[in-house]
């Protein structure tokens, strides 16, 4: 142990070793501030006291070497996402610039450099490509392990291959044949060490999600029905009738960010509840769906049938002609491949219906679309049956703009007018 005690003067061995040993240092003079503090207290395994500013053995991919400040304040931020840690970087540093703040400058680490210093100061590794080696071979950690050994109280490939003596007091040699087994030896580990990460990642949601389909699928086999989402229920393999009025079509955005999707639109048009996309209690989502509407002022005998889908990609020239609205989150890349590519032409043609959260901002690209987009706000989900009593309105106000834009189209008993 005379080795690892010696390294003890290494400002990262301490940081390491005191994270081990569940007594993490602590900053003085202000010991909740990094931004008033100068030093940092360690009381185990030895105690000792560093300069924040201390220059450590960390050197970034773009050959700095890290301070001591930098070094624990990646530690204490080490479950941020890197857009609140980047945040909280620059919030230090403007709080050291101040008066009265203790100067200095954090260094922003890039993710490969935290995640490659976390897991050596968790003691998930031995190594780091960003940490120059100490002057003598092995860290405190190996220095203990080989002393261990050594006394018969653990084994192990990894430690004796660093050549450290019974003794600590020099390099041992090896047996040939001794040596040539520890070549051919495979270190093991359980699923937490092979798998691990700065934090665990939860994925519920992926049961959540399969649970939906599974029931949808089990649904649909007892009925003796065939699935949504078979390829004979696309738009251009629908059944074709000469005689019958053609389905006006409601395009969907396929935006993965848009409140309106083909899991739950059906319930917001039919019913007038809005339910989140991802809600278990909706049906598995379609490719393409029908809602059932009378719009009295378009033909005041029949009820219209509309065709939803969220993609053109199967549609035929003369479908366009069929489209009364266009859903959209404000995004542009959405109409590449439409009949009209520009939002300005496109909504000169088609109703264009932006939904999004009441008391939020509407996207400026929307408000610059001008008044062929009709600009829609539903109350933000708190739960199910909570608050949901202006869905209704917002529904009914929808229809109206879609009934009054087919109006002025040339929609009739009889289909839309040419385009």
């Amino acid at each position: 142990m005379a080795e690892a005690m010696s390294n003890l003067g290494d400002p990262l061995t301490q940081l390491r070793l005191s994270i081990s040993s569940s007594t993490p240092p602590t900053l003085s003079p202000s010991a909740d501030d990094l931004s008033l503090a100068t030093h940092l207290n360690f009381t185990a395994p030895t105690a000792a006291s560093y300069p924040l500013d201390t220059l450590t053995r960390f050197i970034s991919s773009n050959a700095e070497t890290i301070d001591l400040r930098s070094v624990f304040f990646a530690w204490q931020h080490k479950d941020d996402p890197i857009p609140e840690y980047i945040s909280s970087a620059q919030s230090l540093n403007d709080a050291l610039a101040v008066e009265g703040g203790a100067g200095g400058k954090v260094r922003n680490l890039v993710f490969v450099e935290r995640l490659d210093l976390i897991t050596w100061l968790e003691g998930a590794s031995d190594t780091s490509e960003f940490i120059k080696p100490l002057e003598s071979d092995s860290t405190a950690v190996q220095a203990a392990g080989s002393a261990q050994i050594a006394s018969g109280a653990a084994g192990g490939a990894s430690a004796l291959h660093s050549g450290v003596g019974v003794a600590g007091a020099g390099r041992a040699a090896l047996d040939p044949r001794l040596q040539e087994i520890y070549n051919n030896e495979r270190r093991m580990g359980d699923r937490n060490s092979v798998l691990r990460g700065i934090k665990p990642t939860d994925f519920s949601h992926v049961r959540k999600s399969a649970e939906i389909y599974m029931r949808a699928a089990k649904s649909a086999g007892k009925a003796g029905a065939v699935p949504a989402a078979a390829p004979s229920a696309s738009l251009a393999h629908m059944p074709k009738n000469k005689n019958r009025r053609p389905d006006p079509i409601i395009l969907l955005s396929p935006s993965a960010s848009s409140l309106l999707r083909m899991s739950n639109v059906k319930s917001f048009l039919n019913d007038g509840l809005y339910m989140p996309p991802d809600s278990s209690s909706l049906a598995a989502s379609s490719s393409i769906l029908h809602v059932s509407r009378q719009l009295p002022v378009v033909d005041p005998n029949r009820t219209l049938r509309f065709i939803l889908v969220d993609s053109p990609e199967n549609f035929k020239p003369d479908y366009w002609s069929r489209v009364v609205a266009v859903f959209t989150t404000g995004q542009a890349w959405q109409f590449k491949g439409y009949k009209w590519q520009t939002p300005q032409e496109l909504f000169n043609h088609v109703l264009g219906v932006y939904v999004g959260w009441r008391g939020e901002e509407v996207p400026e690209a929307v408000k610059n679309w001008g008044r062929g987009v009709a600009q829609l706000q539903v109350e933000k989900w708190r739960g199910e049956g909570v608050g949901r009593w202006r869905d209704r309105e917002v529904v009914e106000a929808l229809w109206g703009r879609i009934e009054e834009n087919m109006r002025r189209s040339g929609w009739g008993s009889a289909g839309p007018a040419s385009r």
